[in-house]
């Protein structure tokens, strides 16, 4: 059967923008304080899901809801015993500040989707299900049958594939529509370590709170503090001449007597990609760390103003490795608060390659203390590094499509980023961010090049109507 996949979603382009806004409208972000028994993750993810779910049935798909959490749509003869696994998920991270548009209410211009998840992941998901759609409407005959399974937790424990692969039998293979092209076969793992500890004073200079970082796997583009100092002049003359000496961050003050408040800004981006950002939070205490503060108040700035500072890769910690296949280690300071009389918390996200462990990480954290009495533990379940061969047929098979369809070179890589691909032994990411488009998951003003989108639904329909027949 031959079939014009450009020409197909040619047509289907206006639909497919309509049912996008819609779900990006949707402000699906996790948020427990709001959890009930029919939203385990707050109401936003739930209702993300719901929606979904609604656009498939709307369009005659068999859906399955699966605790509210995770669902999927399913093509494909329904006597076949093996299925094919299409992962996205549809809630995002946190808005942040600074947008120039409403984050949850979608702008689509000349060549681009502007909302938040428009890129990460709910543009790449909804082209997934386009290709689904051309798929089902032409009737493309398919060996295997084919789940399209939407997460509601990928940005922060994995909630609910967890729980799908618990009640759901493994796919035999597949890919997720939530990283780059050409291909992603191997994936840095993925691990948390947490420092808490006591917040104290016992300066000259008082450190009332301080606060920086919205998720571990993003780098904070914003950093405030509360200051108590009888010199809050001289303090804030030195603030003024430290955003000119750091010319990458900006920042401003506050004060009222012996009070002052300080806002940093810095540059949000992706922790999978902290060298691409700048860290407000450590940029923030690398200034006031020199300051006569006590306590634990100072062990707190001083470890996230020094070692931790302007170091994407771990070398003040002793951590920093490269492996010839899987790349660099990377660091990100991700959540960062202080708050007098009360708690520190600092979170750690490290992407690592095979060669180093996590318990070697934590290590190197703990080395750095300098008499700090606090003890870094890794946070959750460590992800270990994941690997497909280059060799495995779903690689080369999705390596075929990309260069049949868009002529550009055709290549496998390793990342520091995590998606659901790593979930499944011969699992891969696949699209949709293409090698020369701009990058702005997690980023302030997210947005998505519509030829991408476009273009990926006619590559995700060939992709999976190929390896659904491979063996």
């Amino acid at each position: 059967m031959t079939v014009d996949w450009k020409q197909e979603t040619e047509k289907r382009k206006a639909a497919y923008i309509e049912d996008l806004k819609d779900l990006l409208a949707v402000e699906s972000v996790r948020d427990d304080s709001q959890a009930t028994p029919d939203a385990p993750l707050g109401p936003g993810p739930t209702a993300a899901l719901v929606k979904m779910l609604a656009i498939a049935e709307r369009d005659g798909f068999t859906t399955k809801n699966i605790d509210n959490i995770v669902g999927y749509i399913e093509i494909g003869p329904k006597d076949a015993d093996e299925y094919v696994a299409i992962l996205s998920h549809v809630d995002v991270m946190p808005a942040g500040e600074g947008w120039d548009t409403e984050p949850f209410e979608p702008v689509v211009t000349d060549d681009k989707i502007i909302a938040r998840g428009a890129s990460d992941d709910k543009g790449p998901g909804m082209s997934a299900y386009y290709a689904f759609k051309i798929l089902s409407d032409l009737n493309v005959p398919l060996k295997h049958r084919v789940r399209l399974i939407f997460g509601t937790d990928e940005e922060n424990d994995w909630t609910g594939m967890t729980r799908y692969f618990e009640v759901e039998p493994e796919p035999v293979f597949g890919f997720s529509p939530d990283a780059e092209y050409p291909i992603i076969n191997g994936e840095k793992g993925n691990v948390q370590v947490i420092i808490k500890g006591e917040a104290t004073n016992g300066g000259t200079v008082k450190l009332v709170d301080f606060e920086s970082g919205l998720r571990t796997n993003m780098v904070p583009g914003i950093a405030r503090a509360t200051v108590k100092s009888s010199h809050s002049e001289k303090i804030v003359t030195e603030f003024q001449e430290f955003l000119v000496e750091n010319p990458k961050v900006s920042g401003s003050t506050e004060t009222d007597g012996e009070i002052i408040k300080f806002v940093l800004n810095g540059k949000q981006v992706h922790g999978a990609m902290p060298e691409t950002g700048e860290n407000a939070g450590t940029y923030l205490a690398n200034f006031l760390q020199d300051f006569d503060f006590g306590g634990t108040s100072k062990s707190f700035l001083t470890y996230l103003g020094t070692p931790a500072h302007n170091d994407t890769v771990g070398e003040k910690f002793g951590v920093k490795y490269t492996d010839d296949v899987m790349g660099p280690l990377s660091m990100n300071v991700g959540i960062q608060k202080f708050v007098d009389g009360g708690e520190v918390f600092i979170n750690f996200n490290f992407r690592y390659p095979k060669g180093i462990t996590p318990e070697e990480i934590e290590a190197g954290l703990a080395s750095q203390l300098n008499g700090w009495y606090v003890k870094p533990t890794i946070g959750g379940h460590a992800q270990v590094p994941h690997y497909v061969a280059p060799s495995d047929p779903i690689v080369e098979t999705l390596l075929r499509v990309y260069h049949d369809q868009t002529g550009l070179p055709a290549h496998d890589q390793v990342i520091g980023g995590g998606t659901y691909g790593r979930l499944m032994k011969r699992g891969v990411a696949y699209g949709a961010l293409f090698p020369d488009s701009p990058d702005t998951m997690h980023q302030v003003n997210e947005f998505a090049l519509l030829d991408d989108l476009y273009r990926s639904i006619s590559i995700y329909a060939q992709a999976i109507a190929e390896i659904t027949n491979l063996d």
